[in-house]
């Protein structure tokens, strides 16, 4: 089985939406852990390593905002794109404020999410080609 070509944690509250992300970014050869809270998908961040954040920004708990702001304290590298129906442009703007470098708004097409998702992590790879990760911490 070839390794996949990056891993993502996806934080989604949305059962059927979580499992269409898992699926349609699977397909692409992505290999897509998720998640349905904010705090799980923060102790996984500080625990695991990943090439991209996908984040709803309207969950119980933690917003998607705080959660970007939680995993910036200790990842200032790897991607976080919200995927969510806040579609407002102080949606937008708070989530980049926090540290996301994407946003889409729900329902984005399948096409739009492969490539938003392909662009980021490929913009990554080029700014940190060396990701070095320690016991515990994935900077």
């Amino acid at each position: 089985m070839p390794s996949p070509k990056a891993r993502i944690l996806c934080t989604e509250d949305d059962p059927d939406t979580r499992d269409l992300i898992k699926l349609v970014l699977g397909g692409e050869g992505y290999e897509v852990i998720t998640t349905d809270s904010a705090e799980q998908a923060l102790r996984l961040a500080q625990f695991e390593s990943f090439d991209l954040y996908l984040i709803d920004n309207w969950m119980p708990g933690l917003s998607g905002d705080e959660l970007t702001r939680k995993i910036r304290e200790h990842d200032s590298e790897t991607p976080i794109l919200f995927y969510s129906g806040a579609a407002q442009d102080s949606d937008k703007e708070s989530a980049r404020a926090s540290g996301a470098q994407g946003y889409l708004v729900k329902p984005a097409g399948v096409d739009e999410l492969i490539d938003e998702v392909a662009r980021l992590i490929a913009e990554a790879k080029i700014a940190h080609p060396i990701k070095i990760i320690t016991a515990g911490n994935s900077n």
